[in-house]
């Protein structure tokens, strides 16, 4: 797929981010992004390797065919690339900012070289498709009586509901936030993915039926067997949110506060929304001004590294508990599965 001599002809190349001096300075997207002759010249990296091992047990999770809409890209069939995507992914433009990235670890050119860079052919696609006009409703063209409430908004439930509204199904969705998208909209900063992208997908999927029941939370507000009564069936993607107790001396004193909590008002100050969350009501957290010790070495304590710094923290120490792991890893010996290294991400460098 691609270019038969394109990985030996053409470097990795990611979009490049706003300087740091001036990306701390706003909570929006820093990324600068790439031509579409850029993008097509890195979806030309993708050799033809037999086994595609980026959409196998160790690569995408969604199984997306990443040689196929690489090969469509680097000829420039825009149009294709973007309905083959869509064909195992609702939302390539959530995944295209916040995915790790699984496949371009487990993709063959990573044994030896660089691997392709998947994510990167991803997001420009997910963009291509509004900059065309592709993303309209596709309502159901029969429906068939049935009805399913969803509840919870976030990544598993929208696009549960979207599916299922497109069989022809009649969909509820239930938020107890006062906006759909969980945790995309709550829990990761809109320095990694701006919540546009979220409004603008939950339009298409009202034009294609799917209603969204905001600040209803189920159990408290409705109880789950009305439901049960209600629906032909009920689907609960409500997500894991209970932080892992630290289980250390000094954990509950004052100034010590899970990441969560801290994330969510933040994202909801950035949306204009009161700081009181359902789930996570607490006085403000504010890091402006302090000294400021994070502890974890994750994407969630990376996102936190990177909220203190733009709400004007004096200073971020983060702490991991893992020693620190080496700048290259053995290939031969961890290939295709994900590898423990030294990586710089958008917010410091981690593992």
């Amino acid at each position: 797929m691609g270019k038969v001599t394109g990985f030996l002809e053409i470097d990795r190349q990611v979009a490049k981010y706003q300087p740091a001096s001036d990306r701390i300075r706003h909570f929006r997207e820093f990324t600068i992004p790439m031509t579409d002759g850029e993008v097509q010249k890195q979806a030309a990296r993708c050799m033809d390797c037999g086994i595609p091992f980026c959409h196998g047990p160790t690569g995408c999770p969604v199984h997306n065919q990443i040689p196929d809409w690489n090969d469509l890209v680097y000829n420039n069939n825009w149009d294709q690339a973007i309905r083959n995507l869509h064909l195992t992914n609702n939302f390539p433009e959530f995944t295209g900012r916040v995915c790790p990235a699984p496949c371009e670890e487990a993709c063959t050119l990573n044994l030896e070289d660089t691997p392709v860079a998947i994510k990167t052919v991803e997001q420009a696609l997910g963009d291509k498709a509004y900059e065309l006009g592709y993303i309209v409703p596709q309502p159901a063209a029969n429906k068939t009586g049935k009805s399913v409430a969803i509840i919870g908004s976030g990544p598993a439930g929208l696009a549960a509901a979207q599916q299922l509204a497109r069989a022809g199904h009649m969909v509820d969705v239930y938020e107890r936030e006062s906006r759909p998208g969980g945790l995309l909209r709550y829990g990761i900063p809109d320095f990694k993915m701006e919540k546009h992208l979220i409004d603008r997908r939950i339009a298409q999927m009202e034009g294609e039926g799917v209603r969204f029941l905001c600040g209803v939370n189920i159990g408290v507000d409705k109880p789950l067997r009305g439901l049960l009564d209600t629906y032909d069936a009920v689907l609960y993607s409500g997500g894991s949110e209970t932080p892992r107790p630290a289980g250390i001396p000094g954990a509950d004193l004052e100034g010590v506060h899970d990441a969560m909590p801290y994330l969510v008002q933040q994202n909801r100050r950035v949306g204009r929304e009161n700081i009181e969350s359902v789930a996570w009501a607490s006085a403000p957290i504010l890091a402006g001004g302090k000294h400021v010790v994070v502890v974890g070495g994750g994407d969630t304590a990376s996102d936190c590294v990177g909220t203190a710094f733009r709400q004007g923290a004096v200073n971020v120490t983060q702490l991991d508990i893992r020693p620190q792991p080496p700048e290259k890893e053995d290939k031969l010996s961890v290939w295709p599965y994900w590898a423990t290294k030294m990586r710089t991400s958008s917010r410091r460098t981690a593992h």
